[in-house]
């Protein structure tokens, strides 16, 4: 069975939309719609191993904001 992904010798970059999730898209075609670039292209592994280093918290925004929302307010002690 031959191993595609050593075969893969297409160019990639990086996408990430609106709730700051981040993915791989082939960098000659257009963007999916709601993605954008984030100036970082490569080979696939290079790509993914960017998103490991920058895609920290997998939550998506809308849902931080929630929860940010919903922590209670601590008293001031005295």
């Amino acid at each position: 069975m031959p191993n595609h992904e050593a075969e893969d010798n297409r160019t990639y970059k990086v996408v990430v939309n609106h709730e700051e999730q981040y993915s791989i898209w082939f960098s000659e075609r257009p963007n999916p719609l709601g993605w954008n670039d984030v100036g970082k292209s490569g080979t696939k592994q290079e790509c993914l191993n960017y998103i490991k280093e920058v895609w920290l918290d997998i939550t998506p925004l809308s849902v931080r904001k929630q929860m940010q929302q919903k922590q209670p307010v601590q008293a001031p002690t005295s």
